[in-house]
Order: structure tokens, then C-alpha cells, then sequence
């Protein structure tokens, strides 16, 4: 028996199911620990692609209004994540924004203004990549706003997203949690990777050397903004898969939507992974 037994390509060429998948490697005496968790979460991640699309078909139907919002610290997962949310959506009722820094016009008018025009209308989901709460977190660590932009910011958002609960807008707010050293370790996988790099930016390489201040001014978000009608609902993301699967099913849990009780699997957030936010509760970033 080989001393470090491996698939080849015709083994791949030779198969067609992970049933005959399993099979080969038990065979071969690999460990199946990574490939079982591989083929977990390709499986789940499908069911729950599934609910999605019916999610969506609902959304449509009922002319509803939803929001979903992905704030954390930079290499946190927001964009990975939204990529699933999004894959097989239909891309005429759906909708990411991310902006880019303001202009010198934006910069002149309201702070919300520039977000509202991006918020759902009828019959569709958005999914901010960050948000306004740049100006809760990203904007007084930098210096990129002053302290009487940040406080009139704190003062008015739980007002500005109390009005969009009145008027029928679903908003749900993800915090992403990393750890420090695993976002040390996914800046050196940006680094590294040609396809990735442009990922790396100058805002991430204070992450690290700013990691307490960006802490400092999440809590205080957290503390200001964190409101029965509108809660943060914290994702443990250092593990980036199970944090994609767990932040679908918390959205899908939210909703009675036509077929739900027919999804192949639970739809009921793991609350190991998925909570709301408390003060007490202990947190890895």
C-alpha cells in the first residue's frame, strides 16, 4: 500500500457519484474527515439554495421589501457570503450593493442619502455589502469622518431604521466575527493569491494594528444600535463555510414562505454560530 495513498485522475474519470466517491477513498485508506465535511457542505448548500429560490418566488409575490445587510471586519466573509446568498437568484428581484467612497457631492448631502436610493423596492432583496454603518465602525478608526458626524450618525440611525420598519422594510443586520489571528491568516491567503490580491488594500493593513479600536467602536455600535425592531445578529464566522450555511438558514427561519415546510433540511440556525446580540455574551473578536 502506498505510504501516502492519493486520488488520481482517472480515479476522478472513473466515478460519477460521492457515493462511488467514498467508496474509492475508503478503499484507499484516505481520511474521510475533510471530504465528508466537503460533501456536507456542498449538500447542505444546495437544500438551502433551493429555500432561497422559493424564498425569492415569495418575496416577488407578496411585493415584499427586504434588506440584509453583512458588516465585519475586513476578510470576515461578507463577500463569500453574499456570493451564496445570491447564486442562483434571480438576478431581476435581486440586487448587491457595495459603494465606493463617497463623492465630493455626497459628501455634501445627508449621510443616509446615498443608501436610501439603493434600498429595496417592491418585490425585491438587497444585500449591502457594508453599509451605513461605515460610520459606526470603518470611518472614526480611519479618520474618515469627524467626531460630530460620527455623533450625529449614532443619534439618528436607530430613528432612520425605525422609520424603515414602519414602512414595511425587512431589514436583517449580520456582524461577522473573526478572530485576530484568523484574520491575520486570511490577509496572508490575500497576499498570496494572485486571484485574491486585489482583495488587500491599505484599509486592511491597519486592521491588525488598529484591532482594538475597531473592537472599542463595534461595541459601542452594538450598544447604540441594536434595537428590538432591528437586532444585529452576531455569525461566529472563523470557520467561513459553516458561517455561510448557518447565516442562510437564520434568514430563511425568518420567513413563512410557500414550500417551507418541503426544504430538505433544517432551517433553524445552529445558536453556536448564529445569535443575537447581548451584552453579556462572549465574543471572539
Amino acid at each position: 500500500m502506498e505510504e501516502n495513498p492519493k486520488l488520481t485522475l482517472n480515479d476522478f474519470e472513473s466515478i460519477s457519484t460521492n457515493k462511488e466517491l467514498i467508496e474509492l477513498i475508503n478503499d484507499k485508506k484516505i481520511s474521510l474527515e475533510k471530504v465528508n465535511a466537503k460533501i456536507f457542505y456542498e449538500e447542505e448548500l444546495k437544500k438551502l439554495q433551493i429555500e432561497l429560490v422559493k424564498f425569492q418566488k415569495w418575496v416577488v409575490k407578496n411585493k415584499k421589501r427586504v434588506a440584509i445587510i453583512f458588516e465585519g471586519r475586513d476578510a470576515a466573509g461578507k463577500g463569500g457570503n453574499i456570493r451564496r446568498f445570491t447564486e442562483h437568484l434571480n438576478p431581476r428581484a435581486m440586487r448587491v450593493v457595495a459603494l465606493t467612497k463617497p463623492t465630493e457631492v455626497e459628501r455634501g448631502q445627508w449621510y443616509f442619502r446615498r443608501y436610501i436610493k439603493e434600498l429595496p423596492n417592491s418585490g425585491e432583496i438587497v444585500f449591502f455589502d457594508r453599509s451605513w454603518y461605515n460610520r459606526a465602525v470603518v470611518e472614526p478608526v480611519m479618520g474618515f469622518c469627524n467626531e460630530s458626524q460620527y455623533d450625529n450618525f449614532m443619534v439618528q440611525v436607530p430613528e432612520f431604521e425605525h422609520m424603515l420598519y414602519e414602512d414595511g422594510v425587512v431589514l436583517i443586520k449580520f456582524w461577522f466575527s473573526i478572530s485576530k489571528g484568523e484574520q491575520l491568516a486570511r490577509f496572508n491567503e490575500r497576499i498570496s493569491t494572485p486571484l485574491k490580491r486585489w482583495k488587500y488594500s491599505p484599509v486592511d493593513r491597519k486592521g491588525q494594528e488598529l484591532w482594538d479600536k475597531y473592537t472599542h467602536f463595534k461595541e459601542l455600535m452594538y450598544n447604540k444600535t441594536h434595537t428590538s425592531y432591528s437586532p444585529w445578529i452576531i455569525v461566529r464566522a472563523n470557520n467561513k463555510k459553516t458561517a455561510r450555511l448557518e447565516s442562510i438558514r437564520h434568514v430563511l427561519s425568518l420567513f413563512n414562505y410557500e414550500g417551507k415546510s418541503e426544504a430538505l433540511t433544517t432551517l433553524l440556525p445552529d445558536p453556536n454560530i448564529i445569535s443575537r446580540y447581548y451584552r453579556s455574551s462572549k465574543q471572539i473578536d
